[in-house]
């Protein structure tokens, strides 16, 4: 009797087991075959904000260039949608498998870009082999590391006090490596976009380096072109990813807080808030505007729409609805902080021919295309924001000379 239910049981198993393998192969057979397309480009858009030592529409990068001598306005380059630079930026990458060499490219644009008709997109040139330089035979022992000193507190949330278990610590002096790991754990669902590599023209470049001008719109068609590029590579911009608006960021003393407030921006699909900076000699202090605890060091930059919707859930993410936020003056004390705030747009991925809906037909798609929008805020945590200055009650300071040393002091400590 025993040896039957035994039997039974196997018997049942492996009817289960050759059942899940027939769905997994029928389903593998029934798979449509997907294959890539021929062309591709990736189109980042992105505006930034800022205010740097009392100077209203200069980024944090450009204020610290500008307090040393160097130049505020570095011009246009490829890149300068990651560079945080005041302003609208553009940055474009074309690709096709027709011509892995493709040197030169264009892509027209609508007249409301004010860039028409088109852009000229140059490929980098591949890189020249480096010569290797000669080694001694004798190898230098490593001098040994030191560990770093201090503390990292972690604070979380917009509120005028702060919560209980907050701060999260982490002591670097006796953290294991797995500690570590876990503090600065981060989520991040950036995908590829705009890039430079040989073959794959991108604009802007030294042939074409034309800033974005005041007032330019994305809206409408643009076509793109080149040797071993389809002629069908036409696609239509929308609103949704046009250039955002700047972050209208102003902060307010609250008394126990500061209260930061701003203008909402048409098509954010939510946003993020962080700041870093030094309370005392050894303490560097990271706050994020997150329900739960998350420092934020992935979120600064595009993000999928599926990861957007669901940090919202998380509540990692404020809603587009929500317009102030406000952090402890506890957190940080008398020290200074630098203060991000991003506003995520909603990414468009598309492709031509729309995919069959008939699993049986195979996509051949001759071109896709992604493009990626965001709208980033760099500013000092306490200074007057960057719609302060025309608003009532705000006590305007005289100007002053800005000092750097006193700039820095309060990030990294007498």
């Amino acid at each position: 009797m025993r040896r039957t239910i035994i039997a039974a049981a196997i018997g049942s198993i492996v009817m289960g087991l050759s059942g899940t393998a027939a769905a997994q192969s029928k389903q593998a057979k029934s798979a449509q075959v997907v294959k890539p397309p021929v062309a591709q480009a990736w189109i980042d858009v992105a505006t930034f904000s800022g205010m740097m030592g009392g100077m209203p529409g200069a980024s944090v990068m450009e204020g610290l260039s500008g307090l040393f001598g160097g130049k505020k306005d570095a011009g246009n380059h490829f890149g300068m949608t990651q560079a945080g630079s005041t302003g609208r930026w553009l940055d474009v990458t074309l690709y096709t498998r027709n011509n892995p060499a493709l040197a030169e490219g264009a892509q027209a644009v609508p007249a409301g870009s004010l860039l028409a008709p088109s852009l000229t997109l140059i490929a980098t040139p591949p890189e020249k082999p480096r010569p290797v330089p000669e080694t001694d035979d004798e190898v230098s022992e490593p001098e040994p590391m030191e560990r770093p000193k201090g503390k990292i507190l972690f604070f979380w949330g917009c509120g005028d006090t702060v919560r209980s278990g907050q701060p999260k610590v982490l002591d670097m002096a006796q953290a294991s490596p797995d500690a570590f790991a876990k503090f600065f754990q981060a989520r991040r669902a950036t995908q590829r976009g705009a890039h430079q590599a040989p073959g794959r023209p991108v604009w802007p470049n030294p042939k074409d380096a034309r800033k974005v001008p005041e007032g330019a719109s994305l809206v409408g068609e643009h076509a793109f072109s080149g040797e071993g590029v389809p002629a069908s590579f036409k696609l239509q911009i929308a609103s949704q990813q046009d250039f955002m608006p700047q972050i209208n960021l102003s902060q307010r003393d609250a008394g126990t807080s500061t209260q930061l407030e701003w203008a909402a921006l048409p098509t954010a699909r939510a946003y993020f808030l962080s700041a870093m900076g030094a309370r005392g000699e050894n303490e560097m202090v990271i706050w994020s505007s997150s329900e739960v605890p998350e420092t934020g060091f992935g979120l600064m930059d595009y993000q999928t729409n599926p990861a957007v919707d669901r940090w919202l859930g998380e509540k990692v993410l404020l809603p587009p609805a929500t317009l102030k936020c406000a952090i402890p003056k506890e957190v940080f004390g008398q020290g200074g902080a630098m203060l991000r705030m991003i506003a995520y747009g909603s990414e468009a991925s598309m492709a031509y021919p729309p995919r069959p809906t008939n699993p049986k037909i195979a996509w051949e798609p001759e071109w896709s295309a992604r493009v990626r929008v965001k709208s980033v805020a760099n500013t000092m945590l306490g200074m007057p924001g960057m719609g302060d200055a025309g608003r009532g009650d705000v006590k305007q300071k005289p100007a002053e000379e800005p000092k750097p040393l006193d700039l820095l002091k309060g990030l990294f400590g007498k």
